[in-house]
């Protein structure tokens, strides 16, 4: 048995200040990187997904498109545009420990990291499984669109998943608290980083 970190978007256009901004998105930034450092002996894989979308096209429709309004649930502002300082990760994410590194989202509408693809071009579920890895600890955001999304994915493919509830942020507290119930119906743990062991 091989357990695997997966930390959700933890990048500037999520958080305080991003263009689509999460309250609180700072201070997950920070407290993974606490947790990190706290609890490596618990991972045999740390895992970071990134939105990391086009610049020249609107991904699929999933930005807006000139002169209309995202409607926040399928069309989107710009955000995470591949190679800007918003698509980066958040200064407070230290990614030192993190070994495995995946971008979605490029040029399709893209919420799972399971979406995504790894810097040598596999697929995040054939990284775990090659690793070895049947539980899955989630962090990161936003709760109600890409921790949720990715959560169902891992479940769908055989994974124990414990979400980390202190280590994430949602856009809408009423949304993210349908996303956990969600989440739970399908069987996954929701588990404060203090309640679970560090190694």
């Amino acid at each position: 048995m091989t357990r695997a970190l997966l930390i959700v978007d933890v990048q500037n256009d999520f958080t305080e200040g991003g263009a689509l901004g999460v309250f609180g998105g700072a201070d997950v930034a920070r407290n993974v990187t606490r947790w990190l450092n706290l609890a490596a002996k618990r991972y045999g894989t740390v895992v970071a997904s990134r939105d990391w979308h086009n610049a020249a096209d609107d991904n699929g429709g999933h930005f807006a498109s000139d002169g209309d309004a995202p409607d926040y649930v399928s069309t989107w502002p710009v955000h995470c545009v591949a190679d800007t300082p918003g698509a980066e990760y958040h200064p407070a994410f230290d990614t030192a420990r993190v070994s495995t590194h995946v971008r979605k989202g490029q040029g399709v509408p893209a919420y799972s990291a399971f979406e995504g693809t790894t810097d040598d071009g596999r697929t995040l579920l054939e990284t775990l499984s090659e690793a070895g890895v049947t539980e899955i600890d989630a962090v990161g955001i936003a709760t109600d669109h890409c921790v949720r999304a990715s959560v169902l994915d891992a479940v769908d493919a055989g994974m124990h998943v414990t979400v980390l509830t202190d280590l994430i942020a949602g856009v809408a507290a009423e949304s993210s608290e349908a996303a956990l119930a969600e989440m739970a119906v399908h069987g996954v743990t929701l588990a404060k980083s203090s309640e679970v062991p560090t190694e």
